[in-house]
């Protein structure tokens, strides 16, 4: 212990000194870490399937569902009030008890624009009854919807109707459930369309007193159909045509700023398939991709805004098997490899689908079932075997060190990437300093690449060729001197897929599990003054 106070004692006493004559500095090293961050294969699609072949090789599906429609989206029935009133034409008329007093059917119109329809099954729904009672006694309401079956038995309600007057009838009222009715709506005589029946049935009470019935008492009953959702229907559902365009992103491709990939030959096929049976033909009328500097490729071919015609599905119910037609964009037939290659950020497709184009050729016949689906697919087989030509990816990262030259600061500085690279790509990196507004300041170029896995070893661990690198970005002066302004490091790294051999640029596939670990860290000499 008093070693330790002489000696610190010792080294005041020399501090006090020097201080006395001129500042003492002497120098040490800093490490600061900036990044440490593995990049796999995941992080370069969204929401695409990375399945592996039978060589342990990566392919891409990118597949999506354009559009997926059923009878929901094509049919929508309308809350639907149905009345029925029964009065005497004329005069008066004296009933005993228990007269029969109504006993009649009457037809009523949905209102569907476009479509005929005949029969339909409600999956959801209910029926709001009312009916109104103008005699001084009670009467008895029958309510029946002829047509509207479950099980195989008719619609048939029974109320019994207080007794009223002209101006105020006795009213009695039910909400009832009809889910998982069938409606027939084709008529009393069965050649109709969207027509609903409906027969009341009116009874004075046969424990009451005799009445006299007038020409101005009207028996009236009130039938409203509210929310009913519809999982089968047959008829003619209309000429009707579903045009839409459909975007979507490929997130990673905001990173990429610059560069060429070149694909083996490849397709975009547009699969559509009709679970209806009803006669359609389909249309791709856009396929557009804009890239991260705003440049745009359109898919040209002689298929687009070319209908094709989709046959009906065949079956029913539990057999129905949807038709399914395919329009591919090869090489040979389009600009597809142009389209792929543009590295769009954003991609659009624009469809348009056409119900029963030449009219009601079924004769009222076509069938839509709950299984019944309208569905245009996109897929893009993309083997992973590629060819990169200054593919650039770029990120940003915060970085913050204080710097004051009157005191202890930074004499030298060095940014430092420790990487190991298992894909078969080698990358040129740039980084650039950025001050608080993101405006850059500085340019660095770093003294030598990321190396190719390629040039690497086979790791038995995982099976993956690797090889590692470590780059270095000298700071000068001047950046030392700002580096209180600089508060970004933005960093760059432009791909290619060399040949080890010829230097060349070739297509190479990429292994399943290929990853970029990347370490980075800032080297700093600091020269620290008292």
């Amino acid at each position: 212990m008093v070693k330790k106070i002489i000696f610190f004692c010792s080294l005041s006493l020399l501090l006090a000194t020097s201080c006395r004559k001129e500042k003492t500095s002497w120098d040490t090293d800093w490490v600061v870490p900036i990044v440490n961050d593995t990049l796999s294969l995941k992080n370069l699609v969204n929401d695409s399937t990375l399945a592996v072949d039978v060589n342990s090789f990566y392919t891409v599906d990118l597949s999506r569902t354009i559009l997926n429609i059923g009878l929901a989206d094509i049919l929508t029935i309308p809350d639907t009030v149905i009345n029925q009133v029964f009065s005497l034409t004329s005069g008066t008329l004296n009933v005993p008890p228990g007269f029969n007093i109504v006993n009649q059917i009457e037809e009523h119109t949905i209102n569907i624009p476009s479509m005929e329809l005949k029969k339909i099954h409600v999956s959801n729904g209910i029926i709001k009854v009312k009916v109104f009672n103008p005699l001084a006694t009670i009467a008895f309401f029958t309510v029946k919807l002829p047509g509207v079956t479950k099980d195989g038995i008719e619609f048939s309600q029974n109320y019994a109707a207080p007794p009223g007057t002209i101006a105020n009838p006795g009213v009695a009222n039910a909400t009832l459930d009809i889910s998982d009715y069938w409606i027939d709506l084709t008529g009393e005589f069965g050649t109709d369309f969207n027509v609903l029946q409906s027969k009341l049935i009116v009874n004075s009470d046969p424990a009451g007193p005799a009445v006299t019935i007038s020409s101005a008492q009207d028996f009236k009953v009130e039938a409203e159909f509210k929310d009913l959702k519809v999982d089968y229907a047959r008829g003619y559902f209309g000429n009707k045509i579903v045009t839409d365009t459909s975007s979507y992103n490929i997130d990673l491709m905001q990173n990429v700023v610059g560069g060429a990939i070149d694909l083996p030959q490849t397709a975009i096929r547009f699969e559509i398939e009709n679970g209806l049976k009803v006669s359609s033909r389909a249309t791709i009328t856009q396929v557009t991709n804009t890239n991260n500097v705003a440049n745009t490729v359109n898919l040209s071919s002689a298929q687009m805004n070319n209908p094709i015609y989709l046959n009906q599905a065949t079956g029913s119910w539990s057999t129905l098997t949807p038709s399914t037609q395919v329009i591919e964009f090869n090489s040979s037939n389009s600009n597809v490899e142009a389209y792929i290659e543009n590295l769009g950020v954003t991609h659009t497709v624009g469809y348009k689908i056409e119900l029963n184009p030449y009219g009601n050729v079924s004769g009222g016949y076509d069938e839509i079932f709950p299984s019944s689906r309208l569905k245009v697919k996109l897929k893009a087989e993309l083997p992973l075997t590629i060819g990169v030509d200054g593919l650039t990816l770029k990120d940003t990262f915060d970085l913050d060190v204080n710097q004051d030259l009157e005191k202890s600061h930074l004499e030298s500085g060095d940014i430092v990437l420790n990487v190991t690279n298992a894909f078969p790509f080698k990358g040129t990196v740039v980084l650039y300093l950025l001050n608080e507004q993101g405006q850059y300041m500085y340019t660095i170029y770093a003294s030598s690449p990321i190396q190719s896995s390629l040039y690497g070893t086979i790791d038995p661990a995982d099976n993956l060729q690797k090889q590692k690198s470590e780059v270095h970005a000298i700071l000068t002066e001047a950046m030392l001197r700002d580096l209180d302004l600089i508060k970004k490091v933005s960093l760059e790294v432009r791909l290619d897929t060399p040949d080890p051999l010829t230097s060349l640029n070739q297509q190479v596939a990429v292994p399943a599990g290929a990853f970029m670990a990347v370490k980075m860290k800032a080297l700093f000499r600091v020269k620290a003054k008292i």
